[in-house]
């Protein structure tokens, strides 16, 4: 029963003003709970209003997979905030490509896009603590990369997968950019090239940066050096285009190493092979592999 009562005097008098049995339970503790002062919602929404809502999902994922994959190790053994901070990039990176500085405040509290910062506890970053990071990274890049090697590469019969590719620089303050075949379309623009090692599953293993003006061909030299000297991997073969690994460059620095490689040939040399040659067009079945040794 849901009664009032009140006192006249001596005498206490009460009324009912309503027989709740029929009544679902839930309404009963609402209606108690209004008239002990309290308030009753519609929805829990409506107890609160959300005044921001960082995005969490894809950076967790992210993060969960970079730490699966022993990246965290692979970075530095030691807990310092520079290697905290060369995650979340790299979760950035990965999730909302964006420039230093805009990286920087998408991690800061205040202006964050993403619960990154939040998950690392890592509070505000500014661009120079960015650069300071990068910095510590490229003096700890031969020991990531060996890292990589010995997880990806193995010690012999590995396949190594190698490519050069080039962006425009938009300021005229890098040692390295010069003028080059442009890759990426943007014409009266100085670049860099960059050279990628990859495993023969492509998982990256390392990368270098050259001059602008530095030719294809001219990356493979550095590449096989690394590959011998830091790897201490003897037995390798080496994957590239025929503009990459060119006769001159099998002579000067592949053959000399005792490297395998597999590239492939020009209109040029085809037709010689064809016309007369060890190839009988006939012959030919698409989608197969041979192995042939001829002097031509």
């Amino acid at each position: 029963m849901l009664r009032k009562a009140w006192r006249e005097g001596r005498n206490v008098k009460r009324i009912t003003l309503a027989n709740l049995t029929k009544v679902p339970p839930e309404l009963v503790d609402a209606i108690r709970a209004a008239l002990k002062g309290g308030v009753v919602l519609s929805s829990p929404e409506d107890a609160f209003s959300i005044q921001r809502s960082l995005p969490h999902g894809h950076v967790a994922a992210v993060l969960g997979t970079l730490r699966h994959l022993g990246m965290t190790r692979a970075l530095g053994r030691k807990a310092e905030r520079n290697r905290t901070l060369a995650i979340a990039v790299i979760v950035a990176r990965v999730t909302e490509p964006a420039s230093k500085l805009a990286t920087a405040r998408a991690i800061s509290p205040e202006t964050a896009t993403s619960s990154i910062g939040r998950l690392l506890n890592l509070k505000e970053v500014t661009g120079n603590e960015m650069l300071h990071m990068l910095d510590w990274l490229r003096k700890r890049q031969p020991w990531i990369e060996k890292s990589l090697a010995r997880k990806h590469l193995g010690e012999d019969n590995s396949l190594i997968l190698h490519d050069v590719s080039s962006s425009h620089v938009e300021g005229r303050c890098c040692p390295l950019a010069a003028f080059g075949h442009n890759r990426d379309g943007k014409k009266g623009f100085q670049q860099i090239v960059y050279g990628l090692l990859c495993a023969k599953n492509g998982c990256p293993v390392a990368v270098e940066v050259f001059a602008g003006n530095t030719s294809d061909p001219a990356t493979v030299a550095s590449q096989v050096a690394r590959v011998l000297d830091r790897f201490r991997i003897r037995h390798i073969a080496l994957v590239g285009d025929r503009g990459m690994i060119t006769t001159a460059r099998i002579k000067d620095s592949i053959q000399p190493a005792g490297l395998d490689w597999i590239s492939a040939l020009t209109a040029r040399h085809i037709r010689k092979l064809l016309q007369p040659g060890p190839l009988d067009p006939e012959d030919l079945v698409p989608d197969q592999v041979a192995e042939m040794t001829s002097p031509r």
